[in-house]
């Protein structure tokens, strides 16, 4: 075998300059610059540049801004308009656009918890979306919510319910897009506090024109104080419950006759509905839907005497059938592989700094990046046949971003030279 070298400055992600030019055609990059303002003084890198070394990271394939100096400094230098920064200068940026945390103490258990609240980079989160039209104005959309446990070592972490020390950010998506990110220490429970989270959350969509039409959360939004946040700023809400025996008492003594059987997919079930149940002790009366499915090991329910596992969904939805509730608040299943995605994809799981403050700071500018790659997948593969909108970030970058390419100068103007067989011109049209 014989090898040869040549200096021919050839990057091995030729694709990411069309991402790059479209980071500033979709308007993103500006409104990165307008909304966060000049860093002041005589630094070099623009919060937009920051912005996009972080997404050339991503996009080539790293997974942490030591990155720029070890492996993508060279390629990504090659990016025409794209001037690269340290990891120092990436990481100073997070820390310069980070908001201090605050500490409450629980007067119930006397246990002190810690949130970050990034009201300057939430704002921007939903701007993005309604910059790149991912979000339109007064269209009702499906909002969820969920905390998720990011096991990690640092300076603030706490021991989380899972064993093992991190945090425990609340998270708001639309569409398996974050759309309000709020750090939390790891021993904050989903429950505490969450009816403050929701109504900032609401705020922030609100600010932006963009209507939240259901709402979509697990058991640990089963309060009251919840309830009353979410059914004032949507038009139906679906919360898992949480069994009582008040509860169970009153699904017992449903007549063998309310049950409709159903296909849920794969799944069998019976389906019923309680549409006066009255919950947390109080007088406002809400629907309760019930599901059951027969118990394998055959034991049997206290008061009911059957054996059956089932679940029950609380809602102010009076219109649809009991079925199509289940079926949508299953759903809800799908929605969490957003989690998967950002800390697989988009570094949620290497978080670069110290504090909480800076972690949550880095977690809303992944998660910008991360909506705005489902931007481009989503107007790349309408125009190139070899790209599905479906495609996680690892396919995209076999596919798409990893091309030889050079810029040469010919008749005086610069032109991207690509080598593959591949045809990118429809991204040009």
């Amino acid at each position: 075998m014989h090898i040869t070298k040549s200096a021919e400055k050839i990057t091995p992600f030729g694709g990411i300059n069309f991402c790059f030019n479209s980071y500033h055609r979709s308007g993103l990059a500006g409104l990165v610059d307008r909304h966060l303002g000049g860093r002041g003084g005589a630094r070099g890198f623009s919060y937009s540049e920051i912005m996009a070394n972080l997404m050339g990271v991503f996009l080539a394939g790293g997974d942490c801004a030591e990155d720029l100096s070890e492996h993508l400094a060279g390629p990504l230098g090659s990016v025409r308009g794209m001037p690269v920064c340290s990891p120092d200068t990436l990481l100073r940026g997070v820390k310069e656009l980070s908001c201090p945390s605050e500490e409450r103490v629980n007067p119930d258990s006397g246990v002190a918890h810690q949130f970050n609240i990034n009201a300057p980079l939430s704002e921007l989160l939903v701007k993005a979306l309604r910059v790149t039209g991912q979000l339109e104005e007064d269209k009702p959309y499906d909002l969820d919510y969920d905390n998720q446990v990011i096991p990690t070592e640092k300076w603030d972490a706490a021991t989380t319910y899972k064993k093992c020390t991190g945090y425990q950010p609340g998270i708001g998506s639309i569409d398996n897009m974050p759309v309000y990110i709020e750090g939390r220490g790891g021993n904050s429970q989903a429950k505490y506090a969450q009816e403050d989270t929701l109504r900032r959350a609401f705020t922030h969509l609100k600010n932006n024109q963009v209507t939240v039409g259901r709402f979509r959360a697990d058991s640990a939004s089963y309060q009251q104080e919840v309830v009353k946040v979410v059914a004032g700023n949507c038009n139906s809400f679906y919360i898992r419950a949480k069994r009582s025996a008040g509860m169970e008492q009153q699904i017992a003594n449903l007549p063998e006759e309310n049950w409709t059987s159903v296909r849920l997919g794969t799944q069998k079930m019976q389906v019923a509905a309680l549409p006066d149940f009255q919950p947390f002790g109080g007088q406002t009366a809400y629907r309760l839907v019930v599901s059951r499915i027969p118990r394998a090991d055959r034991q049997t329910e206290v008061f009911s005497g059957q054996a059956y596992t089932w679940r029950a969904i609380l809602t102010n939805d009076t219109d649809a059938a009991g079925e199509d509730i289940v079926a949508f608040y299953n759903k809800r299943g799908n929605s969490e592989r957003l989690f998967d995605i950002m800390n697989n994809d988009f570094g949620w799981s290497k978080l670069p700094c110290s504090f909480l403050s800076e972690n949550t700071t880095f977690m809303i500018l992944a998660a910008i990046i991360a909506n705005f790659y489902r931007y481009l997948i989503s107007t790349y593969s309408e125009t190139i046949s070899w790209l599905e909108p479906t495609y996680r970030l690892k396919k995209f970058i076999f596919r798409f971003i990893s091309v030889p390419a050079k810029w040469i100068r010919t008749g005086r103007q610069y032109v991207l030279k690509l080598y593959t067989t591949k045809d990118y011109h429809p991204l040009l049209e």
